[in-house]
Formats: structure tokens, C-alpha cells, sequence
């Protein structure tokens, strides 16, 4: 809470924002957005309390951010897809921060109330912002969309991410297309839709495409006939170095996140730059000064007490599905361990995958394999079908959960070693990367907390 700050006191499945009205009052909120049938205590603070009354302090943040939206003369940019949504994010407010006064989601804050809460915290001299939109189920999107009214949409990929809640990829591919419902033209300007068109499901994005009036369709990937094509890309274990042809621009770009999946969605980025208008030798340069955010791919260094060199930790623990496990996995075959040090895999499971999610587990094993992976430690009763499939001197440990999996990961340990953390956010994997930071001897760094998503009371 900042001083100044309006307390929306929501209530949700765990807990009650109006139980928290004290302590925001005593941390310097102006004002509070209460139900109307809320009773003040009695007591000399609460007398001095403002209170907003409304019938639904969810439906009043959505109106605020309605009101922001609509005074707003921003370029408006939505983003979302089965991987990779925050990471695209963040490279397109790095990249239109270096354009002029950019507005962009806070963390993950993708849905029904993360998103009209960016809309409202949207400053009035906005130039571009970038608003994250995620969902679970169908209509979600379709929803969110239209309170966002974006005038650019990037769809990054299409993954087997909650399919249980969709029983197909060309169900997940639908509702993901839902946010390219809710665009709108700039003045004179067509609405944009940008699209992976090396993603399978491809082709069912764009006929969605095709159906919203005047749209302008843009593609970027690796082959012919795109709008923005990769036509080289060098990966080392710490960066990126690509060339690309961004609608008949050509640039060269060295990310200092590694990975081929963030070198596609860079494409999508520099698309949206270059349809923008705005000026793309400033948005590469900014670029190039981007990091990975924390649970998605953010590295740290972490010395023990024996000796140099530190282990490496590479923290994927927000969330995982088999689409992003996999390019995960695959940076992670090129990241170099140093000394006698061995590259760790500690995973957990991906939820929300129905009826084939054991077998989804199981199938990760060449890509375990693939990545060269000197020990595999797995948490949850799904990855254990992961962790069968692997010969008996590369597994390290199997645990229920991810708590459990940190005493034993922690006893093999050594200097040198380099350790991926990934797993859906239920799996909690956010606790393994927080004992592996309270490892560290180093001062100069301290442990990290894991994000907390999706408070009652925002």
C-alpha cells in the first residue's frame, strides 16, 4: 500500500477485503472501496475512514478502469498466449519505454482483476500500453478483451496449457483468438492482429483474424513468405545473437536472455514496434538491455560456503506446460556448468492437463535427455511418469511436493553446478527457489520472495 493509494476491498473464495480495511487505513490509503452494506467498527479511526460505497467493489475496479481506458489516447497492445505472455510484455515495455511513457501489467496480473486494475492505474499521458491478458477457460479472454479494446493484439503460441478445460488444442486456440475480438482501429489506423505463424494452430488464428473487420494480419517466424523472418540465430548459454528481417527492415540483436522461443517471440516484439510506427534501431537497442523477471528465467548466482565457483540458478517457477517445459529444457542444454559441476533439473508438475497428464509427464524424458541432464529431481504425483522413464543413475529424487524435494536436492549440491527450477505455479516450485537463495554466502545478494498472484484485496 502507498500513501495515497485507494483500498478495493474484494471479496474473494479465501479471505475477505473488508477484514483488511484497518491495516490499509494505517498504511496510508486515501480511500476505501466497500460493499454498501458494509458496518464501520466503532471505533475514533474508523470514524475517520472514506469510504466508497458501492454494490460490488469488483464491478466498480472494472468501471475505473473503463474511465481510464476511455480518456486514454494511448496505443493500446494486448498480449496473450499458451507461453511466453509476461516475457513478451515485459520486451514490449522495455522496448516502447525507449519510444516514450509506457504503461505495462505488473507482473502477472492477466485476469479478471489484474487486468481492469492495470486499466486503472493507467497515468492520463500514457503513450503505449501493454496490457498481459491470460484465462483458464472459454469467454474469459472474450471478456477481458473488450474492457482493454486493444488497437494491436499478439497471440505468442499455442500450447496444451490448461487442456483439460478445453479437451483440444483447437479449443484452446479458440479461446485464445477471443482477444483479437475487442480490437479497434487508432483513428484512421486498422486494428493489427500479429500471429506465430510457425505455431501449428496457425491457421485457425488467422481465420479468426479474418472475421474481424478490417484488420491488418501480421506474421513473424522462421519461414518464408512472413511479414518479420529470423534469418539467423546464434544461442549461447547467457544470450541470443539474431538477425531478422522486420517487414523489410533488417536488424541484428543480441538478447541477454537466452533461448530460440525468446528469440521468436523478439519477432512479435519488433513486429508490433515497426506496425506502431515507432522507430526500431531505438526498441533494439533497448532490448538488448533486457532481463528475464524473476520465476521466468531470471538467473542468479549463488556461492556456497565450500568454494568458487557458485552455482547457477535458473528460476522458471511461475508456470510450467509441455510446450514451455520444453524450451526450457532446451536452454538449458546449452547453459556450460563450471568446474567439475552438473547440470540439475529439479521439475514439477504441470497441472490442469486432464485425462493425457501423466502421459504429457512421461513424454518429456527426450527432452530431459536432449538437454543433457546429469540429475533429475521431480516433485508430484504426475512427474513421477517423468521420472520412471529415466535410467536409475540420473534420477536424484522424487518427492510428493516440492517442499519435501528441497532436503535432498540440497545434500547433493555442489560448486559449479547448474539447476533448473520449473513447475506449474500450484506446484509451488517458488519455495525451492527461495531455499536454494538462502543458500548463498555472498552479501551482496539476498533471497527472493515469491510472487504472490491473485490477492482478495488489491
Amino acid at each position: 500500500m502507498v500513501l495515497g493509494d485507494l483500498f478495493v476491498a474484494r471479496k474473494g473464495e479465501v479471505a475477505d477485503g473488508h477484514s483488511y480495511l484497518e491495516s490499509a487505513f494505517k498504511n496510508g490509503a486515501a480511500a476505501a472501496l466497500v460493499r454498501h452494506d458494509y458496518v464501520r467498527p466503532a471505533t475514533a479511526e474508523a470514524a475517520g475512514w472514506n469510504l466508497i460505497r458501492v454494490d460490488d467493489p469488483d464491478t466498480a475496479l472494472i468501471a475505473l478502469g473503463q474511465a481510464a481506458r476511455t480518456r486514454s489516447t494511448a496505443k493500446i497492445i494486448a498480449v496473450t498466449g499458451s507461453a511466453g505472455k509476461t516475457g513478451t510484455k515485459e520486451m514490449l515495455a522495455t522496448a516502447f519505454g525507449a519510444l516514450g511513457k509506457t504503461h505495462a501489467s505488473q507482473k502477472s496480473y492477466n485476469n479478471h482483476v489484474g487486468v481492469p486494475l492495470t486499466l486503472a492505474l493507467m497515468p492520463r499521458d500514457t503513450q503505449f500500453a501493454v496490457i498481459e491478458m491470460g484465462m483458464n477457460h472459454a469467454g474469459e479472454l472474450a471478456a477481458l478483451t473488450k474492457q482493454v479494446r486493444p488497437h494491436i493484439a499478439i497471440i505468442t503460441t499455442i500450447e496444451p496449457a490448461h487442456i483439460e478445460n478445453f479437451g483440444s488444442l483447437e479449443g484452446i486456440a479458440d479461446a485464445k483468438a477471443e482477444i483479437l475480438e475487442g480490437l479497434v482501429k487508432d483513428g484512421d489506423q486498422p486494428p493489427i492482429a500479429v500471429l506465430n505463424h510457425d505455431n501449428p494452430m496457425y491457421p485457425r488464428l488467422r481465420a479468426a483474424a479474418e472475421k474481424i473487420a478490417d484488420a491488418r494480419i501480421l506474421t513473424f517466424g522462421e519461414d518464408d513468405g512472413v511479414d518479420t523472418r529470423l534469418t539467423d540465430c546464434t544461442l549461447h548459454s547467457d544470450s541470443s545473437r539474431l538477425g531478422a528481417d522486420v517487414l523489410g527492415q533488417n536488424i541484428r540483436l543480441k538478447l541477454s536472455i537466452p533461448g530460440r522461443h525468446i528469440a521468436q517471440n523478439a519477432l512479435g516484439v519488433l513486429t508490433i514496434i515497426k506496425a506502431a510506427g515507432g522507430d526500431l534501431q531505438k526498441a533494439v537497442s533497448a532490448l538488448e538491455a533486457a532481463q528475464a523477471v524473476q520465476g521466468r528465467g531470471a538467473r542468479m548466482t549463488i556461492m556456497l560456503p565450500d568454494s568458487p565457483p557458485p552455482v547457477t540458478l535458473i528460476d522458471e517457477s511461475y508456470n510450467a506446460n509441455p510446450g514451455s517445459m520444453r524450451a526450457a529444457l532446451d536452454t538449458f542444454g546449452i547453459a556450460v556448468p563450471q568446474g567439475g559441476g552438473r547440470r540439475i533439473a529439479v521439475l514439477g508438475d504441470m497441472l490442469e492437463l486432464g485425462k493425457d497428464g501423466p502421459r504429457l509427464h512421461a513424454e518429456l524424458a527426450n527432452a530431459v535427455l536432449h538437454a543433457k541432464v546429469d540429475l533429475l529431481f521431480c516433485c508430484g504425483p504426475m512427474m513421477e511418469a517423468l521420472y520412471q522413464q529415466l535410467p536409475a543413475d540420473w534420477r536424484g529424487a522424487h518427492t510428493p511436493d516440492s517442499k519435501a524435494l528441497i532436503a535432498p536436492l540440497v545434500a547433493v549440491l555442489k560448486p559449479g553446478d547448474v539447476v533448473l527450477v520449473k513447475g506449474s505455479l500450484g506446484s509451488k516450485m517458488a519455495y525451492i527457489v527461495e531455499a536454494l537463495q538462502a543458500l548463498n554466502t555472498n552479501p551482496g545478494q539476498k533471497p527472493g520472495k515469491g510472487s504472490k498472484e491473485n490477492r482478495n484485496a488489491l
